[in-house]
C-alpha cells in the first residue's frame, strides 16, 4: 500500500468489547509500529478521532443505534478498506437473536431510564455500508486478524474461508458430537477457522463464526437431522438464530423441512 506508514483505525459499535480486547492483547501488534500509524482506537487512546481519513478501518460491534448508523457511513467515506471484525459486525451478534419488538427489549433492559442515543434492532455492518472483508468469530482468532492485516499491508488480499467446522473436526480426528453423541451441533453449517475448538472438547458448536457463505450452508439438511433427533421447529430455529438471525435463507430452509408436519 505504498512506502509511507499505513493509517489504520479501530472502531467500536455495540458489543461486549471482547474483539477489541483480543486485538489489544496481541504482542505482535508492537511489530507494526514502524509501518503503521493508528489514527483511532479508543481502547488505547482516549483522545482518538473517528472522522480522520484512514487506509484500513477495522470496525467491531453491531449497528444498534441511529448514531452508530451515521458513524459507520462516515467511517466508510474516510476509509480505503473497511474490515468487519467479529460476530457482531459480521452477523449482528447475539444481541440481534431475538424476534421480540424493540420496545419490549428496551423496557426490559432500561425500564423507564433515559439514555442519550436512539436505539435500533441490532444489525450487521453490511446492512448499512459496503464491507470489503470480514474477520469472523466471537472473538476472532488471533491468527485470522494477523493474516488479514498482514496481507492488506503488503497490498494483497485475504482469502475467505469457504468450508465448515466439520472439516477441522475430521482433520483432528474428533468424534462427531452430532452423529455419535446426538448433540445439536451446528458444525456442518458453520464457517471453519476455530480448529473445531468446542467439538474437540465434546461440546456442540453454536455457530459463533456464522454460516458458511457462497450458498453452501444447508440449514434444511441439518434441520432434518435435528428433527429426526426430536427437536421441534422452534427449537431448531432458536439454536440456528443465535449467530445467524440475519441470514435471509435460514427460516425458509428450515420451514421447508416442516411443511405439512403437525407439531
Amino acid at each position: 500500500m505504498g512506502g509511507e506508514k499505513i493509517r489504520i483505525g479501530f472502531y467500536a459499535l455495540t458489543s461486549c468489547y471482547g474483539c477489541q480486547l483480543q486485538l489489544a492483547m496481541m504482542d505482535e501488534l508492537l511489530q507494526l509500529i514502524p509501518n503503521v500509524e493508528v489514527k483511532c482506537w479508543y481502547m488505547l487512546e482516549r483522545n482518538s478521532v473517528e472522522d480522520e481519513p484512514v487506509d484500513i478501518a477495522f470496525i467491531e460491534g453491531s449497528v444498534s443505534t441511529e448514531e452508530e448508523a451515521e458513524l459507520v457511513k462516515k467511517i466508510r467515506e474516510n476509509a480505503e478498506i473497511v474490515v468487519a471484525v467479529g460476530s457482531c459486525a459480521t452477523q449482528g451478534g447475539v444481541q440481534s437473536w431475538t424476534d421480540k419488538p424493540l420496545e419490549e427489549l428496551w423496557k426490559t433492559v432500561y425500564g423507564n431510564g433515559k439514555v442519550k442515543f436512539k436505539p435500533k434492532k441490532a444489525e450487521p455492518l453490511e446492512n448499512y455500508i459496503k464491507v470489503d472483508y470480514k474477520i469472523y468469530g466471537c472473538p476472532p482468532e488471533k491468527r485470522d486478524f494477523l493474516y488479514t492485516l498482514g496481507t492488506l499491508l503488503i497490498g494483497s488480499w485475504p482469502e475467505d474461508i469457504d468450508y465448515p467446522v466439520c472439516l477441522e473436526c475430521r482433520l483432528n480426528g474428533n468424534p462427531c458430537v452430532l452423529l455419535e453423541k446426538g448433540l445439536p451441533c451446528l458444525g456442518p453449517i458453520t464457517r471453519a477457522g476455530c480448529n473445531a475448538r468446542c467439538p474437540a472438547y465434546g461440546i456442540a458448536c453454536i455457530g459463533c463464526r456464522g454460516a458458511i457463505g457462497y450458498d453452501v450452508a444447508w440449514f434444511d439438511s441439518l434441520a432434518r437431522v435435528f428433527k429426526e433427533k426430536g427437536l421441534t421447529k422452534e427449537e431448531i430455529l432458536e439454536r440456528m438464530k443465535i449467530f445467524n438471525a440475519h441470514n435471509q435463507k435460514l427460516e425458509e430452509m428450515v420451514n421447508r423441512i416442516f411443511e405439512g408436519v403437525k407439531e
